[in-house]
């Protein structure tokens, strides 16, 4: 098998490390964001609000589309991650089970590949724009927890005092 392909990330075939199995969810996370702001500006009239609740035929069978896709490249992405592991592809069925997925979600990120050859090829180098983007990711990550924390503790204070307000509005 020619390494040009082995090394595709678009083909199931071959390996990825963590910090490539991290950067390419990324990418395709960024690719489907992208593609539904392009989708909400082009399609404002199919949107659920102007059909009075339903979803059009045209709109449905497009999102269903969409998320094959995502899902399919996922799923891309998880075989090769468990290549890297020296596991059969087929276990990647286990994102599938509740509560199984997330235990095996945390072992694909924590637990480290196989540094020599195995079953499935040579391990993967790396590259650096991969690495760039898990940067990226855990920086936008920490500025998000930065933020998102105290306005969710804000949110709960004032949930908490007008539930209190409510509370004394229905005894008086």
């Amino acid at each position: 098998m020619s390494n040009t392909i082995q090394d595709s990330g678009w083909n199931a075939s071959g390996r990825f490390g963590r910090r490539s199995y991290i950067a390419w969810n990324m990418l395709l996370g960024f690719c489907f964001m992208i593609i539904g702001i392009i989708a909400a500006f082009i399609l404002p009239g199919m949107s659920p609000e102007t059909l009075d609740g339903k979803m059009s035929m045209p709109l449905m069978v497009m999102l269903v589309l969409i998320y094959g896709v995502a899902i399919y490249f996922s799923v891309i992405f998880l075989i090769r991650r468990l290549h890297d592991r020296n596991h059969n592809g087929w276990l990647s069925l286990l994102i599938f089970v509740p509560v199984v997925n997330l235990v095996f979600t945390l072992y694909l990120l924590l637990a480290p590949g196989h540094n020599e050859s195995n079953d499935y090829g040579s391990p993967r180098t790396t590259r650096g724009w991969e690495t760039l983007l898990v940067v990226l990711y855990l920086v936008l990550a920490v500025i998000l927890a930065a933020f998102a924390v105290p306005a969710y503790q804000n949110y709960v204070e004032r949930a908490q005092q007008a539930q209190i307000e409510q509370s004394s509005y229905h005894t008086d």
